[in-house]
């Protein structure tokens, strides 16, 4: 029998079934971090692991969707749906190369606008700024991942116990709206569930969704898209009750084909249609369409440890902040990258042999990118290194590797552009009040 568990509360195993206890948030209860780890305090043992939060947290997610709740239920007579839309990679070249008449008709009709996403331009710092709708200097994500000085660990970001402000689920929770969070991606459910009453991964679907859409594509593929589409599609048109539907696609088309090559015109000119299934679906609802950043054909990466090895100096750690577990998009590659020193006294040598890289294009202290970007400074490195729009940092085997082909990824200020669309919203906020990803839905639940 399927085990139905709700996301947005710990458990405990009581005679081999699942039990719900409130929900405790943040760093003192709520651990995702593997199944086996075993170093794991007693009292951790059985709090949700990232394994079954994927596993169980998308079982609600089926069987509500089937029908587990009330179908009769509906979300409160006064406030509208909202279904927002976190399209990664999606950059205003892809707009403006594709067929999309949806998108035509929401920018004809609604409000669009291009705005900035935040750096570094990585999907786990954008992605928690939007659905949070604060800066990372607030919520603590810094990249896709993140080094532990204490522990001396670089582990991925995307533990619910990172985030430290309130997710759109939670500000809608308390207004009695229920909420739904459908990504592509399997790390997007693990950090940013708290609050969402259904939570579905289309990487690791349960056979009940797959029963009902059929099998998921894998996970490199543009066909997942589709996939969740259908997913939400399903919601919008058999869950009257949920009031807020964020969805996370995948990036994996942008980082495979430019905005003018075919197999990219086909993957957006699809999902294009499937958001006008939505519109149909849902006539009642608003949209809110960003992305977390754009996309460029990179010709050279610095493995930037190797790189001040060779001239005398070894640092504790460098890494790319967009490393992350998706690593056929881009080998973990991207345009910012963290150096932590292994002496103060090495900050300003350090500084000089990177700055004389050529397409490193700024090497910020700790303390003027946490200023300048609004990072949370106790996670990040000693230094910020950023890339101009050919570059990139990642580990590799040897200290550079060109790319003559070019290898598409972002993470630099030059990804930062993007574009916001909001349609058929009550009480939209004016066109100035969007500056950023992040203000797309800062102004939903807010009272």
């Amino acid at each position: 029998m399927t085990k139905t568990v709700s996301v947005a509360a710990t458990f405990t195993i009581s005679d081999g079934h699942w039990r719900r206890q409130p929900l405790l948030l943040l760093r003192d209860q709520l651990r995702l971090h593997d199944i086996d780890s075993a170093d794991r305090p007693t009292s951790m043992t059985h709090l949700p692991t990232r394994r079954s939060v994927l596993k169980y947290g998308a079982a609600f997610a089926a069987s509500a969707a089937l029908g587990c709740v009330s179908r009769g239920q509906r979300t409160p007579s006064s406030l509208q749906r909202n279904v927002v839309i976190m399209f990664d990679g999606f950059g205003p070249e892809y707009l403006a190369e594709s067929k999309m008449p949806v998108l035509g008709q929401w920018k004809r009709d609604g409000l669009y606008k291009s705005v900035k996403g935040l750096m570094p331009s990585v999907t786990n710092v954008n992605n928690a700024s939007i659905c949070c709708g604060v800066w990372p200097e607030v919520h603590g994500i810094t990249g896709n991942s993140y080094f532990d000085e204490n522990r001396g660990v670089e582990d991925y970001m995307e533990s619910a116990e990172l985030l430290l402000a309130p997710t759109l689920f939670e500000r809608a929770a308390k207004h009695g709206v229920k909420s739904a969070l459908l990504s592509s991606k399997a790390k997007t459910v693990t950090f940013l569930l708290r609050g969402a009453e259904i939570v579905l991964t289309a990487e690791e679907p349960t056979p009940e969704w797959v029963r009902r859409l059929g099998p998921a594509p894998m996970i490199y593929s543009r066909e997942i898209n589709y996939w969740l589409l259908r997913a939400a599609i399903d919601i919008l048109r058999n869950r009257p009750d949920i009031g807020c539907l964020y969805v996370h696609t995948t990036d994996y088309a942008m980082h495979m084909w430019p905005p003018e090559a075919p197999e990219s015109k086909e993957h957006l000119e699809r999902l294009d249609e499937l958001f006008g299934q939505a519109m149909n679906a849902a006539p009642d609802a608003a949209f809110f369409l960003t992305a977390d950043h754009g996309m460029n054909a990179k010709t050279r990466c610095y493995d930037l440890e190797k790189v001040c090895a060779r001239r005398g100096v070894s640092l504790r750690k460098a890494f790319s902040a967009g490393r992350d577990r998706y690593v056929k998009h881009n080998r973990g590659c991207s345009g910012a990258a963290y150096v932590y020193l292994k002496s103060p006294q090495d900050a300003a040598r350090v500084r000089a042999i990177l700055s004389q890289l050529k397409g490193c294009e700024r090497v910020l202290t700790r303390e003027a990118a946490a200023h300048e970007y609004r990072l949370m400074a106790s996670r990040i490195g000693d230094l910020v290194v950023c890339g101009d729009k050919d570059t990139l940092f990642g580990e590799m085997d040897t200290e550079q590797e060109n790319f003559s082909s070019g290898l598409r990824s972002h993470g630099s200020e030059h990804e930062q552009d993007i574009p916001l669309l909001v349609y058929h919203a009550n009480n939209t906020p004016s066109g100035d009040y969007f500056q950023h990803n992040l203000d797309l839905a800062r102004s939903l639940y807010s009272a």
